[in-house]
């Protein structure tokens, strides 16, 4: 309905999407002696991308393997509906990804994915189940498995966030969680461990610093002292975090407050280090975690709060958690 209502602005703003998107086709890789020669084309993401491979499976027959670590389609939708498009816009640029997608899957002689939660949106664009693999990412284990095996060194009274800043990682509703947690437990700290990244990463993180300034304004105990902020910013490979390893270990409890995740590396890094986690219900979270940690729905700050302050106010349980999700 709202791409019947399209107007001529918005038809040169979907031609111009269309424009970028269809531009690797305008190069003659596809040619007998290009992508003809190859023995196979190995995309390592859904959508656009998967272009070339498109071109060498139609007039080449070169065998096209897909490799999707997340779902690229919903987070098109999810990312689209912050863009300021028009609705006709978003309608008509929806459709067309959504088709690419199920293109790309039936052409597909395989496609590979990192969890279920993957699989299934694979099948609902309609790819063939016979013709998909789980394979999870792979990492090196060991310097989180350090810290698992040192003696606990973590502050109990302090939650860390460790990742990429960007919108998806829903920082402001863990800042808004985490006023929650200090009002009850005073003696709480948050640290967030990241890098700004993407083309809204700068501005992303400016923004959160500013909520957690009006969130937690210095309170001196004093006419002459200074307050603390008990959340802190910070970069790895800083002083106090040089490596993700040490962030994980400088924290009792790690938190994830994502509302889009793929397979979430973190939350594996810091089960190998021993610690207890409160994570959103996204992705493969579900998957990952088990019955290792909370799990909490996304854009909810009460319920993160209340996980997180469960798990501060009782070691034992942590202790439980984080030696199961080692084992």
């Amino acid at each position: 309905r709202a791409a019947r209502q399209a107007r001529v602005p918005d038809l040169l703003a979907v031609a111009a999407h269309l424009e970028r998107a269809l531009r690797p086709l305008s190069l003659d890789w596809h040619e007998e002696d290009g992508l003809g020669a190859a023995d196979l084309c190995h995309t390592a993401a859904g959508g656009t991308t998967a272009l070339p491979g498109l071109l060498a499976r139609h007039f080449c027959d070169v065998p096209l393997l897909v490799t999707e670590h997340g779902v690229p389609l919903r987070s098109y939708y999810l990312a689209s509906g912050a863009t300021g498009a028009a609705p006709a816009v978003r309608a008509l640029l929806a459709a067309f990804h959504g088709a690419l997608a199920a293109e790309v899957y039936q052409r597909a002689a395989l496609v590979t994915h990192g969890n279920a939660h993957a699989r299934r949106w694979q099948e609902r664009c309609g790819a063939d189940r016979a013709r998909l693999r789980t394979v999870h990412p792979g990492m090196d284990a060991a310097p989180f498995t350090e810290v698992g095996e040192a003696p606990q060194t973590a502050d109990p009274d302090t939650l860390v966030w460790v990742g990429r800043v960007e919108p998806a990682k829903d920082l402001v509703s863990l800042l808004h969680a985490f006023a929650q947690v200090h009002t009850a437990l005073p003696h709480a700290r948050l640290r967030i461990v990241g890098s700004a990244t993407g083309p809204d990463g700068a501005a992303y993180l400016a923004h959160c610093k500013a909520v957690a300034a009006q969130l937690f304004p210095d309170e001196a105990t004093g006419p002459h002292t200074a307050g603390e902020n008990p959340v802190s910013f910070e970069e790895t490979g800083g002083p106090e975090a040089p490596t993700p390893a040490d962030a994980y270990a400088a924290g009792s409890v790690i938190v994830l407050s994502s509302v889009v995740e793929g397979f979430p590396l973190g939350l594996v890094e810091a089960m190998l280090c021993g610690r207890a986690t409160v994570s959103t219900d996204v992705g493969a979270v579900v998957e990952v975690v088990g019955g290792t940690g909370l799990v909490v729905p996304p854009r909810n700050p009460r319920a993160l709060a209340q996980a997180c302050a469960t798990l501060l106010a009782d070691p034992e349980r942590r202790a439980r958690l984080g030696a199961a999700a080692r084992a």
